[in-house]
């Protein structure tokens, strides 16, 4: 299964996405939201005569634009095109295999995953926390606003201004505080959902090619299959035999800076501490410091 094929079952999968679909611009002008053909399509009522001779006699001048109804009426000018070389026959080739085809749901894997539900468990509960906190501050700085409009009128301009500027600064350090909080929980989701990703291409690479599929779609696009065919709750269970948790960068470790410092695990480092093929793979602890 080439790699750009995976990539594509799994990239629009991990996130719910929704298609909008909007009436066509022909449509919409057509009137009542549908398509009528130009040939059904009322003539416009022909232009009513001259009825003043002096516009018979008036001096000929550049022609205007033609207007919509005689372009139509004249009809579009027939333009000579270069010619276009034959496409040759080519010689036949090797017809592609039968397509065994197997489906797949990868929310229907994930709402499975082991993985997946660490993920969502704490992360979710560090997005609540930040919200709390969100609104914590901003009651706060409500309540130092009301406490500086009460005692406005026994303070002097330049005390007044002073306070604003203080409860300013503070309004925009804290948002970008908050800002930077919330970017450290994005980024430690994409290493978190980039390690089932990864391991979910080579599961369902290795479910399909135990039963010999060789074409694998996604479920919702599919009308109609059999029992057979759907290899997601066998792809749910191989992926939590094999990545039952994954590695979550700390609450207070960014993530750029993990990864500047060279303490990020990664697949080279998976594999310099493999344990022999006799014996059972190292379990990943979820939020764990890498081993040295």
């Amino acid at each position: 299964m080439p790699y750009s094929y995976r990539k594509a079952l799994l990239g629009a999968a991990l996130l719910s996405f929704s298609v909008a679909v909007t009436p066509s611009a022909q449509a919409q002008n057509s009137g009542g939201g549908w398509f009528v053909p130009k040939a059904s399509q009322p003539a416009p009522a022909p232009a009513a005569h001259p009825q003043h001779r002096a516009a018979a006699t008036a001096p000929v001048g550049v022609p205007g634009p033609a207007t919509d109804s005689e372009e139509a009426e004249q009809g579009s000018p027939v333009l000579p095109l270069p010619p276009i070389p034959n496409a040759p026959e080519l010689p036949k080739s090797v017809a592609p295999p039968q397509a065994i085809i197997g489906v797949i749901s990868v929310s229907g894997v994930m709402r499975q995953s082991s993985a997946a539900a660490q993920v969502e468990r704490i992360l979710g509960a560090r997005r609540d926390e930040l919200a709390q906190d969100l609104q914590k501050e901003q009651a706060s700085w409500r309540d130092e606003q009301q406490k500086l409009q009460a005692q406005a009128k026994s303070m002097t301009s330049d005390q007044i201004q002073s306070r604003e500027r203080n409860l300013q600064s503070r309004v925009m350090k804290a948002q970008q505080t908050f800002r930077n909080r919330n970017r450290i929980i994005q980024e430690a989701a994409q290493v978190s959902l980039g390690q089932i990703e990864r391991e979910l291409v080579q599961v369902i690479q290795k479910v399909a090619s135990a039963h010999g599929m060789n074409l694998v779609l996604h479920s919702e696009q599919v009308a109609l299959h059999v029992d057979g065919q759907d290899i997601t709750n066998e792809v749910a269970k191989q992926l939590n035999t094999i990545l039952p948790a994954v590695f979550i960068p700390e609450a207070n470790v960014d993530p750029e800076e993990l990864a500047k410092s060279g303490k990020m695990p990664t697949t080279a480092d998976a594999d310099q501490q493999q344990l022999p093929a006799t014996g059972p793979a190292p379990a990943v602890t979820p939020a764990a410091s890498p081993k040295k």
